[in-house]
């Protein structure tokens, strides 16, 4: 993993800090205290957030986090169970995911905060994902999946979709076949070529790839909005008044680097789909068309909404207890990152 050094030291300001140490021997913050404005000298946090990496670093943002004073320590980590598993063998301070992950960690006992939230611009016609169709298999609409089998993951992002999916269609489980997998790497497009299952939310990046590895596939939009983005952290994270000006330092400049994807869409191609991910510069142009533009919300209010409507529906259709969302976000970063954007936020539906 690479490493950006720490360059400068400050003191952290007086009023702000409690006079325990946090668990592993930091100054704790209180939760409702105002986040630290300086960085002190070796501070370190944890980060798996692969795509934003190779921007800070494709676009120059990477300086200003050293020259903050944080050193962040990357870790090839995203998603909900790499993270989740991460945070419990204290690895990993922060992850970017989307939000599903921070409503199973709180069901299983791994307490975090959500301390960024970003949307897309145009979300019904750039949804992250589409359902794939198994060669052979008819479903051209919702009501087609009756009967279907259709690949599904409780804990990630993907599963709590196929439920949405399943209620606007006026169906239930018990009207499908619900195929438990987990989604990793290719394997629901696999499942899918395989006919293993009939029916399975693939990333919408990929809906290409797939027709084109296996003839006869297609696949449909769900018309759900999907877009939630987020970095989540660890509580004790948020609660060290170290890492806690850290993550106010990243913050920010997380939110300058998803406007400068937008804006050099060529520059984030090269940098992360293509020597990251491996892409060809022609399927990165069309990962680059079908993601859509990023953009960072005014406020956190219709995030917070989306995300309790989803708790509520999980809660439900898989046993979980009630849950309060807004004990699962750190507003104090919501003006951070708005900031950081300035007149570039959006507001209202976009949001």
């Amino acid at each position: 993993m690479r490493r950006l050094l720490p360059l400068s030291a400050a003191v952290l300001l007086a009023g702000v800090l409690t006079a325990c140490a946090g668990n592993d021997g930091g100054t704790k913050l209180e939760l409702t205290a105002a986040l630290p404005e300086k960085v002190p000298s070796g501070t370190e946090i944890r980060i798996g957030d692969p795509a934003i990496q190779a921007v800070l670093g494709a676009s120059g943002l990477d300086k200003e986090l050293t020259d903050a004073g944080v050193a962040v320590e990357w870790a090839n980590i995203s998603g909900g169970p790499q993270s989740i598993q991460a945070f419990r063998a204290d690895k990993l301070d922060c992850s970017a995911v989307a939000d599903i992950p921070s409503l199973f960690a709180a069901w299983t006992g791994t307490s975090t905060k959500i301390v960024f939230q970003s949307v897309t611009k145009d979300p019904l016609n750039h949804p992250i994902y589409q359902l794939g169709i198994a060669p052979g298999v008819n479903v051209t609409s919702l009501a087609d999946l009756r009967g279907k089998k259709i690949a599904y993951s409780a804990g990630q992002a993907q599963g709590a979709l196929v439920l949405r999916v399943l209620r606007k269609a006026g169906l239930t489980r018990k009207d499908v076949t619900l195929v438990e997998l987990t989604s990793t790497g290719d394997s629901y497009v696999t499942a899918l070529g395989s006919k293993a299952v009939d029916v399975a939310p693939i990333g919408a990046a990929n809906v290409k790839v797939y027709k084109g590895k296996y003839p006869g596939a297609t696949a449909i939009l769900t018309g759900i909005r999907d877009d939630a983005s987020t970095l989540y952290c660890l509580t004790s994270a948020v609660e060290d008044a170290e890492k806690a000006a850290a993550l106010k330092v990243y913050v920010g400049l997380r939110a300058k680097a998803l406007l400068w994807q937008n804006e050099n869409p060529d520059g984030y191609a090269a940098a992360y789909l293509q020597k990251v991910q491996g892409l060809s510069a022609a399927d990165a142009k069309d990962v680059i068309a079908a993601d859509g533009a990023k953009a960072i919300p005014a406020t956190w209010d219709n995030a917070i909404a989306r995300l309790q409507a989803t708790a509520d529906l999980l809660a439900a259709e898989q046993n979980h207890d009630k849950l309060d969302v807004t004990t699962l976000v750190d507003r104090r970063f919501e003006k951070v990152e708005a900031e950081a954007a300035g007149d570039r936020v959006v507001s209202g539906d976009a949001a």
